[in-house]
């Protein structure tokens, strides 16, 4: 039986799926433990699953669960040490200054849960790292658009959202820190009130870890899902368009 989610790697330890937007990697607050990827997973599969690294809800892309105690505490480990290397794709309002860059700016914990910039010297300031590349440019009449693979260095809460927006770059819709609940066709000129996305435009892409137990490398990736596909290609419709003379 097909698994609810694509199943991206699987071997003794470890377990990597494709994380569909909307989803929780564990229970939120208040929340079902059954509706969590988690949860769903370890039911479908009857057996135990370790939680090595989490997405936020509407964030889709790789996700690896451990599949033993052993694991866990390795995985953990390269997480903790930074050996994990994590590549993200966003879709943004605006362009960064640069096509390349590394964004440094110490992140602090604000009000609700969420994350901000610290101020010069702040007490409690977290140091922040973020490299990010400039992959394409949609320069449209009433919007600049641009898809960023960015890669953090350092596993901040919200550290990816925050720090875009900090260079002028914010998700294209991020009701938190990009204050957009959602694109319309109407936004990016293709007329009409037709949603084209209604969630985080944020997808992890590729996940890159150590090997357990003098195992190789693992380099895992998951591809564009439909929904940020279908956005793409509106964008490049968009443009295509209006070089149109």
């Amino acid at each position: 039986m097909a698994s609810f989610v694509p199943v991206l790697y699987e071997d003794d330890d470890v377990l990597a799926v494709a994380k569909p937007p909307g989803v929780v990697v564990v229970p939120a607050r208040n929340e079902e433990p059954e509706r969590s990827l988690r949860r769903r997973l370890e039911l479908e599969r009857g057996e135990p699953l370790w939680v090595v690294h989490r997405l936020d809800r509407d964030t889709s892309g790789v996700v690896v669960f451990a599949r033993n105690a052993d694991a866990h505490r390795a995985l953990s480990l390269a997480f903790e040490r930074r050996e994990a290397r994590k590549t993200y794709l966003a879709v943004v309002r605006g362009a960064p200054p640069a096509e390349h860059g590394t964004i440094g700016t110490p992140l602090h914990p604000a009000r609700r849960g969420k994350t901000r910039p610290a101020e010069p010297g702040e007490p409690g300031a977290l140091p922040a790292l973020t490299e990010y590349d400039l992959v394409r440019r949609w320069r449209l009449p009433a919007v600049e658009v641009a898809l960023l693979e960015a890669r953090p260095r350092t596993g901040r809460h919200h550290q990816v959202r925050v720090h875009l927006r900090s260079v002028g770059a914010p998700l294209l819709v991020d009701p938190t820190y990009g204050r957009a609940e959602r694109v319309t066709a109407a936004e990016l000129g293709l007329g009409g009130d037709r949603v084209l996305c209604a969630r985080l435009t944020l997808h992890a892409l590729r996940l890159e870890l150590p090997g357990l137990g003098g195992a190789a490398p693992l380099r895992i990736e998951a591809g564009l899902p439909d929904d940020l596909a279908a956005l793409l290609a509106a964008l490049d419709a968009v443009a295509a368009a209006s070089a149109v003379p």
